[in-house]
């Protein structure tokens, strides 16, 4: 026995699920969790544990007793493995190797998550929609789509969040605090990984491919939410009208339009949005900031979309095309106001006699006729 704690060997091995041990009463207190037996309770909440020692740990949820201190950053921890599992944050070390792509982890859960992206493996899943996860507490948030459930609340401007780490970014931003800069473009971040992800824009990296049309993508959430395009899945659906989106963070937007709620809030001149990236293409307008060039003359744009739209001008390309008389156009706008031709729709009255246009700017040439306002 004493050799095999000092050389790591493990010649005990489940038969249920192929984990190892090096000593049989690790290896008998494991078989508990397969026979179900749990005769240990909780007096507090009732939960049942097989081990007399895991209950003493669960506990700790309820006294909130964290016994073990990083000496690195304070941070707490109520069992000796956590702590050690922290640890590998300030040393950087990542022990545990998927065999397949290389990638590294600091914990063995992690690996055995990862490997999960490898064989589809999803085992658990939501009773209500049927979609699979891959990590039970990815479905236990799932689940507060359906529930609406949102626990964590903004003490401050009383935002409300469904997970605890959304709203520690959140509280970051009434603290002013963003410690992480982009060395190549001074950006500021709050969160290491959203800066990991903002570096990919420099970089062009996107490790994440589509099996399906190959089409990459620099984040793992992105690619998750793509693959719906293909399964036509839209798991989140609005009560109010029944709209139905492929993420949460969709719907919840989507439900602003019935609620009116605008959090997003203009320092300058107060206007309010309801989405922060309309608030910051908003702030462009303040700061007058053109961050897309165009390659071929120079000329800024404070969106993409505009950039995008202005290189079909030195393309000529018309993507865009009628599917009642074949003409071609270059944006989806000029596409969708030519088709009020052929429908006969006239959205824009005029007030006064009752005259119908297809654009807006016609209806105000026509006001002018009722102003006595000569046209220039």
């Amino acid at each position: 026995m004493q050799t095999r704690i000092h050389t790591g060997a493990k010649t005990f091995k489940c038969e249920l699920c192929d984990d190892m041990f090096s000593q049989s009463e690790h290896f008998n207190k494991h078989m508990k969790t397969h026979t179900l037996v749990k005769p240990c309770k909780c007096d507090v909440c009732g939960k049942l544990y097989s081990q007399r020692g895991t209950l003493k740990l669960h506990m700790r949820v309820h006294t909130g007793e964290k016994p073990f201190k990083c000496e690195e950053c304070d941070a707490t921890f109520s069992r000796s493995d956590h702590l050690k599992e922290h640890m590998r944050v300030h040393s950087g070390e990542k022990p545990f190797k998927c065999n397949i792509c290389d990638e590294m982890f600091s914990q063995s859960g992690h690996l055995k998550w990862h490997k999960r992206t490898h064989t589809g493996e999803k085992p658990h899943k939501c009773e209500v929609c049927g979609i699979g996860f891959s990590r039970n507490g990815n479905l236990k948030m799932h689940m507060m789509i359906h529930t609406g459930e949102r626990p964590y609340k903004c003490e401050i401007c009383h935002r409300t969040f469904s997970q605890n780490g959304n709203l520690k970014l959140h509280m970051m931003i009434h603290a002013g605090g963003k410690p992480l800069k982009c060395d190549m473009c001074d950006e500021r971040f709050s969160h290491s990984g959203h800066l990991k992800t903002h570096i990919m824009i420099h970089t062009g990296e996107k490790p994440f491919r589509c099996e399906v049309c190959n089409k990459l993508f620099s984040r793992r959430g992105q690619l998750k939410v793509h693959r719906t395009i293909h399964t036509g899945e839209k798991p989140c659906k609005c009560e109010v009208c029944g709209a139905e989106f492929n993420r949460g963070g969709n719907l919840n937007v989507h439900m602003r339009k019935h609620t009116g709620e605008k959090p997003f809030n203009c320092g300058i001149c107060n206007k309010t949005f309801s989405q922060n990236g309309n608030l910051k293409l908003h702030m462009r307008i303040h700061t007058g900031e053109k961050p897309f060039k165009c390659e071929i003359c120079d000329e800024r744009f404070s969106r993409s979309g505009y950039l995008k739209m202005h290189i079909i001008n030195h393309t000529g390309e018309k993507p865009f095309k009628c599917e009642v008389c074949n003409q071609m156009f270059s944006q989806s706008g000029q596409l969708k106001v030519h088709r009020k031709i052929h429908t006969g729709e006239k959205p824009c009255k005029c007030e006064v006699c009752g005259a119908g246009f297809i654009r807006i700017r016609n209806l105000k040439v026509h006001l002018k006729i009722h102003s006595g306002e000569k046209n220039s």
